[in-house]
């Protein structure tokens, strides 16, 4: 909400310290020709603390310094400002964007790590007294600079972020911070956590021993209680990146800015997937869940969007959403801009299509505010303080930096501009209708472990701390191989998400009436908690499709079969895959009749009459049909390939179909529905291959947009309007995108199939193109390619 109306803030971010200060505006413009509203930026620490230990945020030693005069030209460009302050800004700049100095007087907050290592790369201790000095420091230079342009005073900035993806350093490195200080800190908040009993049988040491003793066993945990260590340190680290982005906010406060959010990003994609994304959310939940004033924010660089990846975003998002307050909406702080050719050396070119498809999604979730990143290009000045490190440069990208962005480093406007710009234009044609629409969903919701994603620190030469994070790595996000959500999705489901954490579920404690089916994809391990939870669920007639391994452990590597046992489902066989085994199963019951279907597991159990897939080897029965007290539970304890048909089935038979559906040949489309609380929709489709598609959707069974068809080029997509209030009347749907609408006119952009657009209005539809003709007393709009005006008279 700014100044009291929704909004979707769409930004692009923009280092005015990367550019010489006579190109500014220039840069700024080419963000606004682009349809964005606010220009974001980090404010390096590094680039503004000078020699002498001062700061410079006035320009003195530097023009390109002068950071409120980059925000006061923002705002007379009539854009937002969105400030990124760190202290840590990464932004590929050395010491992720910390002065040298500070790491040089302060050598105590560098961390050891796992069997007293030195951690390989510049992170701190967040909390050390000495950094927490400096940040202070810091922020009592830049934040006066921010808080006399805060939007309620009328000023451009409408949020400041804290930090930048706390955390992230430690878990790329499986570095957990482990100084003298953090572990003073720990046995102080493991004492606040379990009584003097439970510490004395959860640790084979008393916490009463000199710090000394006591570090030389955490930082070198023992096989016998590294489960417990592992659980415990990482929800200690929660609380400890709550305590440190508390103290930020407080400094800021301090200092003045009030009255705007204040964003915690979250980290985590890797290689063009997200799977790891969730890390980031266990990590940071604390900052933020439950807290006013604060919103989460996401970073995410996936590449091209693709059947592999779409259920990575997907997930993303709605995992998100299943840990937020209901005013914390879906943010996107780093959402990757630009063709991909980060190393400037020819490997990479993404389609063209990559940023429309993901902006589009993520806006169909419900994101709110998107920044482009990067959106502009620039140059990596000098260091203030030369350091002989070859270059001297601030970043290390070279000279040259973002030249894979929108707008390259000398200006020039790159591929992936105009397609990023048509984007944008799209979602503020219709802003003022999706920024109060919702995703609407089907009846079933994907659970959300937080702990599940505890998996950031684990002590290398444990076999036990390894093997459960191995297993859990394979099975968590979303089930399999993602093979049960990429199915779901690719399936026709809308659906979001449940925490199952009751520390973090919003919908706590899990009710059928809240959560009327669950889908799981479940580990050899999974807490006490959770799992009598899940029973608990199933016994009030909760329905559960529960794909991967039924646990037999909990978290901490012992022996919890309480969801097994509620299931009635006795262990057999445990089949792996080789290259010289092949593990098959075979359909029964009602799955019958399908082919047998290699996978890469099969965990059996006593096959019975519920026994839907079976081991061929074994005869053990891998999936299963049963009741569980007044709720049914669909398990597959086998990593069932993408078989659309057969989850599909599997969720029907739990009461949970999926009510939008479409005719097309692939299984490549993605298709969601965004609703307000007026009634009024917009049907997004996606087309994630590179062939054409062709389709008409239903509802509940019968025909959407009275069965007409809708065409789409090859990784194009499309938001097609139903039901939006027009004089008179409504827009009862259309087969083609709105490229404007206003109170009495319209106009349309069609695709490849031309356009129908049906109008229930008491006044007279009058159409540019094409012909307008009475139907079942709608007046439609009939008319080929081209843009499409419409007057309502």
């Amino acid at each position: 909400m700014i100044d009291g109306v929704p909004r979707i803030v769409l930004a692009g971010e923009v280092h005015y310290f990367r550019l010489a200060r006579d190109e500014w505006a220039d840069r700024v413009d080419k963000l606004a020709a682009a349809g964005c509203d606010t220009v974001a930026s980090y404010i390096p620490w590094l680039v503004h603390e000078l020699p002498d230990g001062t700061f410079d945020l006035s320009g003195r030693s530097r023009p390109e310094n002068d950071l409120g005069a980059f925000i006061d030209l923002c705002a007379s460009r009539g854009m937002r400002f969105l400030a990124r302050p760190g202290p840590f800004v990464m932004a590929e700049l050395k010491n992720e964007g910390l002065p040298y100095r500070v790491y040089e007087e302060h050598p105590e907050i560098v961390p050891v790590s796992w069997d007293g290592s030195a951690v390989s790369s510049r992170t701190v201790d967040y909390l050390a007294p000495a950094y927490l000095e400096e940040c202070a420091r810091w922020y009592a230079a830049v934040m006066p600079v921010l808080a006399s342009r805060l939007a309620p005073a009328g000023g451009p900035v409408i949020a400041v972020q804290l930090d930048n993806e706390v955390g992230m350093l430690s878990w790329v490195t499986n570095s957990p911070d482990l100084t003298d200080f953090v572990l003073a800190d720990f046995v102080a908040w493991l004492g606040k956590r379990w009584s003097a009993e439970a510490l004395a049988a959860r640790y084979p040491f008393s916490m009463d021993a000199p710090l000394s003793e006591i570090g030389s066993h955490l930082r070198s945990p023992g096989e016998e209680w590294v489960g417990a260590f592992t659980q415990d340190l990482g929800h200690y680290q929660r609380d400890r990146f709550a305590r440190y982005i508390a103290a930020l906010r407080s400094f800021a406060e301090t200092s003045g800015v009030t009255g705007v959010p204040f964003i915690v990003n979250v980290h985590g994609t890797s290689n063009g997937r997200g799977d790891t994304f969730p890390i980031g959310i266990s990590q940071l939940v604390d900052t933020y869940r439950g807290i006013p004033g604060l919103v989460a924010g996401t970073d995410h660089y996936l590449g091209e969007l693709t059947p592999r990846n779409v259920t990575d975003l997907y997930l993303i998002n709605a995992f998100m959403d299943a840990v937020n307050d209901a005013d914390q909406p879906l943010t996107s702080v780093e959402f990757e801009a630009g063709d991909g050719d980060y190393g400037n050396d020819l490997s990479v070119v993404h389609d063209p299509s990559t940023v429309d498809l993901k902006t589009r999604l993520c806006v169909a979730q419900g994101n709110r505010l998107i920044n482009y990143y990067i959106f502009t290009g620039g140059v990596n000045p000098r260091l203030p303080t030369l350091v002989g490190d070859g270059n001297d440069r601030i970043g290390f990208t070279g000279e040259r930096h973002g030249v894979h962005a929108p707008v390259g480093p000398e200006g020039q406007l790159n591929l992936s501009y105009s397609r990023t710009a048509a984007v944008v234009g799209a979602v503020k044609a219709v802003e003022p209708l999706l920024a109060t629409m919702s995703e609407q969903h089907d009846d079933v919701a994907l659970a959300f472990v937080p702990d599940y994603f505890m998996t950031e620190s684990v002590y290398p030469s444990s076999a036990l701390a390894k093997k459960i994070s191995d297993n859990l790595s394979r099975h968590r996000f979303g089930g399999p191989g993602q093979m049960m959500a990429r199915a779901m999705l690719l399936g026709g489901y809308r659906f979001g998400s449940v925490a199952l954490d009751r520390s973090y579920a919003r919908n706590a404690p899990l009710t059928p009436d809240l959560v009327p089916t669950l889908a799981f994809g479940s580990a050899s391990y999974l807490s006490r908690e959770v799992q009598v939870a899940l029973v608990e669920y199933l016994q009030a007639g909760g329905r559960l499709l529960l794909c991967g391994e039924v646990p037999a452990f909990d978290l901490e590597g012992r022996p919890c079969t309480v969801l097994r046992d509620a299931l009635g489902l006795v262990p057999r066989s445990f089949m792996h895959s080789s290259h010289a085994y092949f593990v098959s199963v075979c359909a029964a019951g009602w799955a019958a009749p399908r082919p047998e279907r290699r996978v890469g597991y099969a965990q059996g159990f006593a096959a019975s009459s519920d026994a839907f897939l079976v081991d061929y080897q074994t005869g053990d029965g891998c999936g299963f049909d049963l009741t569980v007290g007044a709720g049914r539970a669909v398990v597959i304890s086998c990593d069932y390939p993408g078989d659309i048909s057969l989850y599909r089935s599997a969720l029907e038979r739990l009461g949970a179909p999926a009510r939008v559906r479409h005719d097309a040949s692939r299984s490549s489309l993605v298709v969601t529905t965004t609703a307000n609380d007026a009634g009024e929709r917009f049907v997004h489709a996606l087309n994630l291959d590179g062939y054409p598609a062709e389709f008409s959707l239903t509802e509940d069974g019968a025909p959407l947009l009275e069965g007409a068809r809708v065409s789409l080029p090859g990784r194009g997509a499309v938001m097609l309007p139903v039901g939006l209030q027009v004089p008179g009347g409504h827009l009862a749907y259309a087969t083609a995108e709105l490229a404007s609408f206003g109170p009495d006119s319209m106009s349309f952009r069609p695709s490849p199939g031309g356009l129908v657009a049906a109008f229930a209005t008491d006044r007279t539809v009058v159409a540019s193109a094409g012909e307008v003709s009475l139907r079942n007393g709608l007046q439609v709009v009939s008319a080929g390619a081209g843009l499409v005006e419409v007057q309502l008279t």
